[in-house]
C-alpha cells in the first residue's frame, strides 16, 4: 500500500490547551478509516493537521508527494436568495466542461440535479453535491467531516454507501469523522478512538469491544455497531429510498466491514 500521511509522536497546543498529545496516526491508499469521539476529544484538530491548517507543536506529519485531497464539511451556508444553479456552483470560480459537470455527479450519485437551483437542494442532495465538488481534483484523500449531519438515517446509510463506491471506483482514501457511531464505522476498514490522544484503534468490530471505547461511549455501544450487510438487488436516490424497478449493477451482496488486523492497539490511559 501507499503511505498518504503518516503523523508520528505529535502534539498540537492551542493557546494554554494541549488538544493532541503523542498522536501517531497513518492513512494507506484505498482504506477507509473513521475517528471517533466525544466532543472536545481532538477531532477537527486531527483533521486540520492532516490537511495542514494547523501545524503540531512537537512530532512529525509526513505526506506524500503532490498529495490531493478533497474535502466534504458537515455544513455549508449559501444564501437561499443566490440564483445559482448546481453546474455553476461546480464550477466556481470558472465554468467547467458539462461533461465533467455530469461525469461527477454521476460519480456522486445524482446526475440529474446539474441545471437545479442550489436553494431548491434536499439536504442529502446537498451533501451530494458537495461530494462531487471534492471528487472534481481526484483526490488521493477523501476527508468526510460530518459530513452526514441532519440526514435522517436511511440518508446517512445511502451516503456511505456512495462513498464505499467511490473508493472502490478511484482506489482513494477516505478519512471520516461522525458521530453516527453504529453506521459510520460499520463502514469502514479501520477505527480511531480519540479522547486528546489515541484511546485504541483496529479493525471495527474490535474497537467496539475495547474498554476504552465502551468508557467513553457507554457499555451498550458495543452492540449498537451494526455491521450490516447491504443487498444490492435495487438501487437507492439521492434520500436513500431504494428503488426496485432495476438492478444497480452490483454484486449480489457484501459485507461493509473489512477485517483489517486483529487485534485492537491500546494506547495511553484515561
Amino acid at each position: 500500500m501507499t503511505r498518504l500521511i503518516e503523523i508520528e509522536g505529535a502534539a498540537v497546543h492551542q493557546g494554554a490547551v494541549v488538544a493532541l498529545r503523542d498522536v501517531d496516526f497513518h492513512i494507506d491508499r484505498g482504506e477507509i478509516v473513521t475517528v471517533v469521539g466525544p466532543n472536545g476529544s481532538g477531532k477537527s484538530t486531527l483533521m486540520k493537521t492532516v490537511i495542514g491548517a494547523l501545524k503540531p507543536s512537537s512530532g512529525r506529519v509526513t505526506r506524500a508527494p503532490g498529495l490531493r485531497i478533497g474535502y466534504v464539511p458537515q455544513s455549508l451556508q449559501i444564501d437561499p436568495t443566490l440564483p445559482i444553479t448546481v453546474a455553476r456552483f461546480l464550477g466556481l470560480p470558472r465554468r467547467l466542461p458539462r461533461a465533467k459537470v455530469c461525469a461527477v455527479l454521476e460519480q456522486a450519485g445524482v446526475p440529474d440535479l446539474a441545471d437545479r437551483q442550489m436553494a431548491a437542494l434536499s439536504g442529502g442532495q446537498f451533501q451530494r453535491v458537495l461530494l462531487a465538488r471534492a471528487m472534481l481534483e481526484k483526490p488521493d484523500l477523501l476527508i468526510l467531516d460530518e459530513a452526514t449531519q441532519g440526514l435522517d438515517q436511511p440518508g446517512s446509510a445511502a451516503f456511505y454507501r456512495q462513498i464505499e463506491e467511490i473508493r472502490q471506483a478511484e482506489g482513494c482514501a477516505v478519512l471520516m469523522v461522525s458521530h453516527e457511531l453504529h453506521v459510520v464505522m460499520a463502514a469502514s476498514d479501520r477505527v480511531i478512538c480519540l479522547n486528546g490522544h489515541v484511546c485504541c484503534h483496529g479493525a471495527p468490530e474490535i474497537v467496539a469491544s475495547a474498554p476504552e471505547y465502551r468508557a467513553l461511549f457507554g457499555s451498550g455501544t458495543g452492540g449498537a455497531l451494526a455491521l450490516y450487510r447491504h443487498d444490492h438487488d435495487h438501487s437507492h436516490d439521492s434520500e436513500g429510498n431504494c428503488l426496485h424497478d432495476h438492478d444497480c449493477g452490483h454484486e449480489d451482496s457484501h459485507d461493509h466491514t473489512q477485517a483489517h488486523g486483529a487485534a485492537v492497539k491500546h494506547e495511553g490511559a484515561h
